[in-house]
């Protein structure tokens, strides 16, 4: 699968073949890559490593367009490895085997071989465990190229095996350097305005590649006068930004969007969340979510803001898209700006794990209702005093299992509602001491 910053032999493509700016402009030498500076330092993993000869297998994982296959194919030339490329997309078994066998084949002449895998993360786990054994004695050193979180995608035997080495989307500084790249080798500058140079690069959306097809699109225009924004606009499509609803970058974008809740930041929430809807997710997955979030991290500060996002998510059922989304939109302002308290959240969760300790302990007998004469004779609600005819209708009795000391578990915050509540559950704390001396 070819890359960026690939490089091909001129003369095995053909001299007079025209060749695309990106692979005029692929680097050839690891000095040359841009945006990676933080792994191929000398202070950096992969610069630590060419330093001390010694390459081991790595996962190199980052958005596409940032130099994957390029720093592999470098690597091997800075290690005098013979380099062989496969994609998991278009790679089985067999094909793998033979691969393999050339390696072990090589390493007897004396040669080793750097296997550079594309799209690895798409391998099952069978196929996965099929690099161990080749790693392991030496055949192969394994570069495997994902843009999926490896942590989720590769097996942990393999991971153990290679060091993960993450690479930076590139900024709008780093295609910037690429853009003058790029007009150095086509002999003259784009025919752009400043603000149309800054849209074309924020088209690229953080790709390498996708920024330098651009360029080759607009340097080719006839033009009487530089471009501005707009008639850029109308000539080019913007590039559609990278979302995957079922991969990482959706996990990433939704915790933002309830972290930006939870910090009480109205604005990047909606940022985060027009992220979202940009980039095709399912409204009616962020209603649940933003929904989770008013029970979370709002709960009885604010009773409230759980029947706002019920409303929002019923007012976008009957409006549907794109309508419907301002109702999440002013939901979710509501959640960021509403007092926040997770006090509910922590009170389930230390129930849940003391009924996971304990979860065999009877009711206290005094609790338990006595339908039959056995059960009043075996003490069934014996001692049961009705809650009406107390003072202040509390009695203080114990509800717990007799073998568990009564914890505290709801601890409301002084914020909202919750104050209120506060102050109920601290009287009901006082009485039940008087009541029980």
């Amino acid at each position: 699968m070819s890359d960026l910053f690939d490089r091909i032999d001129p003369a095995a493509a053909g001299a007079a073949a025209p060749r695309p700016l990106a692979d005029r402009l692929r680097p050839h030498a690891l000095s040359e890559v841009v945006g990676q500076e933080k792994v191929l330092s000398p202070e950096g993993p992969l610069g630590a490593m060419l330093a001390s000869g010694s390459l081991s297998s790595l996962i190199l994982w980052g958005p596409p367009g940032v130099g994957k296959t390029t720093i592999a194919r470098l690597l091997a030339d800075a290690t005098d490895l013979a380099f062989v490329q496969v994609s998991a997309i278009f790679t089985g078994v067999p094909e793998l085997r033979k691969v393999f066998e050339a390696a072990k084949l090589r390493r007897r002449q004396g040669r080793g071989t750097l296997l550079f895998v594309d799209e690895i993360h798409r391998f099952n786990k069978a196929q996965q465990d099929g690099f161990l054994p080749h790693m392991e004695d030496g055949t192969i050193v394994l570069v495997g190229a994902t843009t999926e979180n490896p942590s989720f995608e590769l097996n942990s035997a393999l991971l153990s095996r290679a060091q993960v080495i993450v690479l930076d989307r590139l900024t709008p500084a780093h295609l910037e350097r690429l853009a003058q790249r790029a007009e150095r080798d086509l002999g003259r500058a784009l025919p752009l305005r400043p603000e149309a140079r800054d849209a074309l690069i924020g088209m690229a959306d953080g790709d390498g590649r996708a920024l330098l097809n651009l360029v080759e699109q607009v340097a080719a225009w006839k033009v009487a006068a530089p471009l501005d924004t707009e008639a850029l606009a109308n000539r080019l499509m913007r590039r559609a930004a990278k979302y995957d609803k079922s991969g990482d970058e959706h996990y990433n974008l939704i915790s933002a969007l309830h972290k930006s809740v939870r910090g009480s930041d109205p604005d990047a929430a909606l940022y985060w969340l027009a992220r979202m809807l940009e980039g095709g997710e399912d409204p009616r997955y962020l209603a649940r979510r933003i929904t989770r979030m008013a029970v979370e991290d709002i709960g009885l500060a604010d009773p409230q803001a759980q029947t706002v996002c019920l409303h929002a998510w019923e007012i976008y059922e009957r409006l549907g898209s794109p309508e419907g989304e301002l109702a999440l939109a002013q939901a979710l302002v509501y959640l960021a700006l509403a007092p926040k308290s997770n006090a509910g959240y922590m009170a389930y969760k230390g129930a849940r794990d003391i009924a996971r300790r304990t979860g065999s302990e009877p009711p206290p007998k005094h609790i338990l209702n006595a339908p039959t004469r056995l059960m009043k004779d075996q003490g069934f609600g014996a001692g049961y005093a009705y809650d009406h005819d107390a003072e202040d209708a509390f009695s203080g009795q114990n509800y717990f299992p007799d073998g568990i000391k009564r914890p505290v578990l709801y601890q409301p915050v002084e914020r909202g509602y919750e104050r209120e509540l506060k102050k109920r559950l601290d009287w009901f704390a006082k009485l039940r001491t008087e009541r029980n001396r």
